[in-house]
């Protein structure tokens, strides 16, 4: 019979655990980054009023331009942006062992899929219209999250 102390697996018991965690937290770190750096480049675009090119989904311009796109004046992808450092620091931290840093990552990436998910149906439903860095971002986010879940559940982790 199995007690609870044997259910929860301690990194310091198992190495390879630990190992399998920080290169989880490390990947979340990394994926973090592209994110970042795909709402940094949509954030410039809006405020110096550049067109981005959109090569894959031609809709860019009007998913960018519609009434969804900012909340009270600020882009979303702004709002991405600041999301995407809060994971990058958070995945830095419980990568250093911050057990905080790894359950607020777990919840924010929580609300940032909740967030994703929303402005798909956006694009799908309301706009008619899909942006090819929205759904960088969009898949970068599930991606993370699916990361992130794993870390958490699949290796016991608090």
């Amino acid at each position: 019979m199995r007690t609870r102390q044997s259910k929860n697996i301690s990194a310091a018991a198992h190495p390879s655990v630990a190992r399998r965690s920080l290169s989880l937290l490390i990947a979340a770190a990394l994926l973090a980054l592209v994110g970042l750096a795909d709402t940094i480049y949509l954030t410039v675009k809006h405020f110096t009023g550049g067109i981005v090119p959109c090569s894959l989904t031609g809709g860019c311009e009007q998913v960018l331009n519609s009434p969804y796109s900012t909340i009270l004046g600020v882009p979303l992808a702004g709002v991405g942006a600041f999301a995407y450092f809060c994971a990058f620091s958070l995945a830095t931290l419980a990568i250093f062992g911050n057990q905080l840093a790894r359950t607020l990552l777990f919840s924010l990436v929580a609300l940032m899929l909740i967030f994703s998910i929303w402005l798909f149906i956006v694009q799908a439903f309301m706009l008619h219209a899909f942006c090819q860095f929205c759904l960088l971002s969009a898949a970068t986010t599930l991606l993370l999250t699916v990361i992130v879940a794993i870390e958490r559940f699949l290796l016991n982790r608090k």
